[in-house]
Parts: structure tokens; sequence; C-alpha cells
């Protein structure tokens, strides 16, 4: 008789991602909406591969019966959000609302002021709608000067303390800046870097969905 080849852990993990993602939810689970940019939407790597799809997979492995909806797009910005986010509250009603915005805008030099107005609506929009809000605080690249770095970054705490919500940690913590976890772009993660991103979603998450 022909032996098999046992299949990796990684294998079996991007295997059961893969079939998760086939298999219709249930109707009635509840909804984890992510609204994010490439960061969230997988850019330059295998969609299953993303943090995104492996929390799907996490909570079916876990017993969790929430079902995890992506509306990331890549190159989004908190003004883009917003026009997206009513038009997804409606349609999803989410009982859980991950926003991961905010990257963009501070690439592209907005003003701190702006960007906290945009995500305090986001989040007064998705309160609103019933859900619970988690807010993933992201940083700029140093070269951006002390200033504008160190208020972009207060900002998310400011915002979490203010809308008393959940307040994920630097979401590339431990990816960022490391060349065998971040594309050759400097600024997003490889496939490899995903199960780390997840590793500091799933502490802020975790508690929330019990």
């Amino acid at each position: 008789m022909m032996k098999t080849k046992a299949l990796k852990p990684l294998s079996i993990l991007l295997w059961l991602s893969a079939l998760l993602w086939m298999v219709p939810a249930r109707a009635d689970a509840p909804v984890i909406l992510i609204l994010g940019d490439s960061l969230s939407a997988g850019y330059g790597i295998p969609i299953e591969r993303g943090w995104v799809n492996l929390l799907q997979a996490r909570l079916v492995e876990r017993g969790f019966p929430h079902r995890v909806v992506n509306a990331s797009i890549s190159g989004d910005t908190t003004s883009g959000g917003l026009s997206r986010l009513p038009a997804a509250l409606a349609r999803e009603r989410p009982a859980i609302v991950v926003l991961e915005l905010g990257a963009n805008d501070g690439l592209r030099g907005q003003s701190p002021p702006t960007i906290r107005d945009n995500l305090a609506r986001l989040i007064e929009l998705s309160q609103q709608a019933g859900a619970r809000v988690l807010l993933a605080e992201m940083r700029v690249p140093p070269n951006y000067g002390p200033s504008y770095t160190q208020k972009f970054q207060a900002m998310f705490t400011e915002l979490a303390q203010r809308y008393a919500i959940p307040l994920i940690p630097f979401l590339l913590a431990g990816v960022a800046g490391d060349p065998a976890l971040t594309l050759d772009d400097g600024l997003h993660p490889r496939a490899e870097g995903q199960q780390r991103i997840l590793d500091n979603v799933w502490p802020t998450l975790e508690p929330v969905l019990r």
C-alpha cells in the first residue's frame, strides 16, 4: 500500500481556512465587520493567508459562532470608510466592528485633527448601529518627523478613551521593520507576518467575543 505524506500544520491551516470560506455561515451568526485598508485586505498575498481569513478559522477552532465580513479595500482612507460604512452597517448589522483605518491618511500627510474627526464619526456610526467597536492603533514611519508621528499615534489612545472602546495595540507590532515579514515596499506584511497580526488583534478581540 502506498503511504501518503503527512500534511504540515501550516498546510492544514490553509486548507481549513479555504474550506471555511466555502461553507455557508448560519444566517443568524453574529457578524464581525472589519473596515480597513490594504493591511486587512491582504495586499500582495493570497487572500486565504490574510489575517482576517485566519481570524475566521480561529473563531471556528475555538468554538465562537461569529461570521467575519471583510469590508477592507486597499488604499482606503478614513473618509473612504465614512462613505462605505453606513451601507455596510445596514447590510450586515454587525455585532462587532473592527476599525483599521488611518494609515493611508497619515502616509498622505493629512492633519491628525481631520483623521481623528473621521475616526470619531466612524465609531459613532458603528455604536449608533448597536455594534461594539474596536479601534486598531496605526503608526506612520519616523521620517514624518517626531511632532507628526506623536500626534498621529496619540489620537488612537485619545479616541479609545473618549468612547470607552478597546484599543488594539499597534497592528503591525513585531512585523513592521522586519524584512522577513514585510514586502519589498517596506510597508505591507508578507503572508508570513499575518499570523503575528492576528495574534496582535486576538487579546483585545477575545474578551469582546465572550
